[in-house]
């Protein structure tokens, strides 16, 4: 059973979608690009990517990183006092 935990606009005709699900036993983390069908109805592409959580704390790392670089390179705002 997938749960839904995150999702947000890509673009005016696609989102993103975080989810947990499980997998032929596995549990995973799925960030995937969803589509809108003419009923309304959002649909997964294969557009995204599923991995093991037990992968989790490597991804974080990895995001942690590349908002580190983000900043540095002025991509997004700087840290707020405290938040890193």
């Amino acid at each position: 059973m997938d749960e839904l935990v995150a999702k947000f606009e890509k673009n005016a005709a696609e989102q993103i979608y975080v989810s947990l699900r499980e997998y032929r036993g596995h549990q995973l983390i799925d960030v995937r690009t969803y589509y809108q069908t003419e009923e309304g109805e959002w649909r997964p592409t294969k557009k995204g990517v599923s991995i093991s959580v037990d992968l989790f704390p490597e991804l974080k790392q990895a995001i942690v990183n590349l908002e580190k670089r983000l900043r540095e390179r002025e991509l997004i705002e700087p840290a707020l006092e405290g938040e890193e």
